[in-house]
Order: structure tokens, then C-alpha cells, then sequence
């Protein structure tokens, strides 16, 4: 039986044992399974890979997508080494481990197919981060790949970013791509929301939220009595959940992203 599943604390809100317990069933891929393997601690990841021979692949949530790192034996420098982040492991025969980030594609490719739908391409925006954690840094790279011009936006002062506090109404106007890349409104916290000024969103921002459960965070609620185009995160999970198959699933230890 071949083993793969997802680390990370806590796992309430996981959408990949459903998904790929699905898709092993729709695709009679047998003899696998997924499991979850939640880690109050990172220390807990060489005792799993040390009493699972079978596992061959793990998906990497909050909060370890970036504490992650040190843990590993190897990182893919098209992606993982890149962004400084991992959401996708592979487990080889030997049981030494290699870290990707499938969030870099799974965001990029996502966004290209909203914007296009819309008759719109990614250079005809700026754009807002929200946050600065392991799934922002995905974010920024894959912008940065598409020639986005974009602003960090939080709590803490930094270079080249702003604070909540910062954003004016000609800032807002100024970037009309808004990216929420915090857990702020997942569930079941589902009354929270970023605090940006709500206030100044238009009917000519655009509003992606990384976050799939609720399907409509605050966020994007808020957006939408402003008349904004929303998108939330589960087309973008859906493109990572198949890339990071990809990689276990193949012979090779590279990939393309």
C-alpha cells in the first residue's frame, strides 16, 4: 500500500484526504491512500517517516510550509529553494525526502484562467498581498514571473511594504488586485476577515482569497457588496493537489513548473 498524506497543525480544515481519496477511487488508482498526520511539532516528521516505509509522498500546511525546510535532504530549485517554501514532499524508495511548492503553479495558473474569463491579462493589474507567510511567498513569485507589479501589505513594517494601516483610498484604487494569502476567515473562524478599508473596494477591484472553506470568506463577502470580482482558493488547490501527484507519481525527481 502506498502511503501519502498531509502534515501540518491543526487539520480541521483539510480539503486533501477528500479530494485525493476521491480521485483514487475515480481513477482505480489502487493500493494507495492518504491519510492525515497532524504535528503539534516538526519533531514528529522523522519518527512518521521512520515507522511508515510505505509513505511516498506528503502535502505541507499551517504553519510548516516554510519551517519545514531544515527537515528535509533535499529541495527542487525551480520551485521550493526558489520561493523558500514547501507544500509538497516526496518520499523516495530509500526514504530520503525532496521538497516543491505546487502552491507557485497552483496560484499562477489559477489566476491566468480567472483573469482570462474575464477578458482581462495579469499585466493590466497591480496587486495586493495580503500577508507574508510560506503560501505569500508563492504568491509573490508567481506575480513576479507574470510582471505584476504588486505591495506587500502587513502588521509589521518592512521594506518595500505596507501597513493595513497604510492603505488610502489612492492606494486602493491603485491596485485593484487584492490577494488574501492569510488564514483570517477560514473555518471556523469564519467572522474574521483582513482589515483592509472595505470602504474604497470597487466594482473594478478583483478579490482572490487562498482560503476555500467557507467558499465565500468575509473577505470576499465584504468585496462583494462593493460590486468586486471575487475568486476563491479551490481551483487553486485542485491545480497544486495535481501537481504534487504528479511528482510522486513519477520516476524522475524534477519537474516542471
Amino acid at each position: 500500500m502506498d502511503l501519502y498524506g498531509l502534515i501540518g497543525f491543526p487539520l480541521t480544515h483539510s480539503f486533501s484526504k477528500r479530494y485525493f481519496t476521491d480521485k483514487f477511487i475515480r481513477e482505480k488508482i489502487k493500493d494507495s491512500s492518504y491519510n492525515l498526520y497532524e504535528m503539534k511539532s516538526l519533531d514528529g516528521l522523522a519518527d512518521l517517516l521512520k515507522n511508515t516505509p510505505d509513505l511516498r509522498g506528503l502535502n505541507v500546511t499551517i504553519p510548516y510550509k516554510q519551517d519545514v525546510i531544515p527537515y528535509l535532504d533535499d529541495l527542487d530549485d525551480a520551485s521550493a529553494e526558489r520561493i523558500g517554501a514547501v507544500n509538497t514532499i516526496k518520499v523516495f524508495a530509500d526514504g530520503s525526502t525532496k521538497g516543491f511548492n505546487t502552491d507557485y503553479y497552483g496560484f499562477r495558473q489559477s489566476l491566468i484562467e480567472w483573469l482570462d474569463r474575464r477578458g482581462e491579462t495579469c499585466t493590466n493589474f497591480k496587486a495586493l498581498v495580503l500577508g507574508h507567510g510560506g503560501a505569500a511567498k508563492a504568491v509573490e513569485v508567481a506575480l513576479q514571473d507574470l510582471h505584476v507589479d504588486y505591495k506587500v501589505v502587513s502588521r509589521q513594517k518592512g521594506t518595500d511594504t505596507f501597513l493595513y494601516e497604510d492603505l488610502t483610498e489612492e492606494i486602493m484604487n491603485t491596485y485593484l488586485l487584492i490577494i488574501n494569502t492569510t488564514p483570517l476567515g477560514m473555518f471556523p473562524h469564519v467572522d474574521e476577515c483582513p482589515a483592509i478599508p472595505y470602504q474604497f473596494v470597487t466594482k473594478n477591484h478583483y478579490l482572490y482569497d487562498l482560503i476555500y472553506n467557507p467558499a465565500q470568506t468575509q473577505f470576499l463577502k465584504n468585496g462583494a457588496e462593493k460590486g468586486a470580482v471575487l475568486q476563491n482558493g479551490m481551483k487553486m488547490l485542485e491545480l497544486q493537489a495535481e501537481k504534487a501527484w504528479d511528482i510522486w507519481s513519477s520516476e524522475e525527481d524534477m519537474w516542471s513548473v
